[in-house]
């Protein structure tokens, strides 16, 4: 289990942001209890059990800690029963997987590094523990997942990932400098989103109608 309290507290508190975003788009789908408990304990725990396989440790925190799955499957029953109170899901949706992304970077690299990863390897593992909750959240939810999309997702994990690896290099992975990089990720992703930035996507080019060289 997790030794640090503040990485345990950070951990959780991701798990509950992301229960909550993959039970918001649950309730949005109209699913019932079920399907909005599965959804958000995915969502939740899918990226870091990912983590926790790709770097040998076994069984992964979401099936030896306790309190991993019940605060997964308490905010996502939360959030079915009180959907009513909660206005414009999608804007909840979002805001509560930014949330999840920096807390998700922040945590899944630190582990990667604690686990002996080298730095390029724990910014790569950093990402796919954020982006993987939201990556099956959207794929159970029947949408195209975000981190496929234009909007800057994944770069904006990788980003913190780099930040976090740099902080550790550096002796300031303290909790000032990481709740730094987590707010870093958050406010890329929600000012990516209020602006529009996006990846580059290939140009498709209509094909040719004629053809050259022809004779009568």
């Amino acid at each position: 289990m997790t030794t640090s309290t503040p990485l345990l507290l950070a951990d959780l508190t991701g798990v509950a942001v992301f229960a909550a975003s993959g039970a918001s788009a649950a309730v949005v789908k109209r699913l019932d209890l079920f399907g909005v408990a599965f959804v958000g304990f995915v969502a939740a725990l899918g990226g870091g059990i990912f983590r926790d396989l790709v770097i040998d440790e076994a069984p992964p925190l979401a099936f030896a800690d306790w309190r991993y799955a019940a605060t997964a499957a308490v905010t996502a029953a939360a959030v079915f029963w009180l959907h009513p109170q909660l206005a414009r899901l999608r804007t909840t949706v979002l805001v509560l997987d930014a949330a999840g992304l920096g807390l998700f970077t922040v945590t899944g690299t630190l582990k990667a590094l604690d686990a002996q990863v080298p730095p390029v390897g724990a910014c790569l593992i950093g990402m796919l523990t954020a982006i993987g909750g939201g990556l099956a959240r959207d794929l159970l939810t029947g949408e195209i997942p975000v981190v496929l999309r234009r909007e800057i997702y994944a770069v904006a994990a990788l980003a913190g990932s780099i930040a976090v690896a740099a902080l550790d290099a550096s002796g300031h992975a303290g909790a000032a400098g990481l709740t730094a990089a987590a707010v870093f990720v958050f406010a890329l992703r929600l000012v990516a989103l209020r602006r529009r930035w996006s990846a580059p996507v290939a140009t498709l080019r209509p094909p040719r109608t004629g053809t050259r060289g022809t004779h009568a």
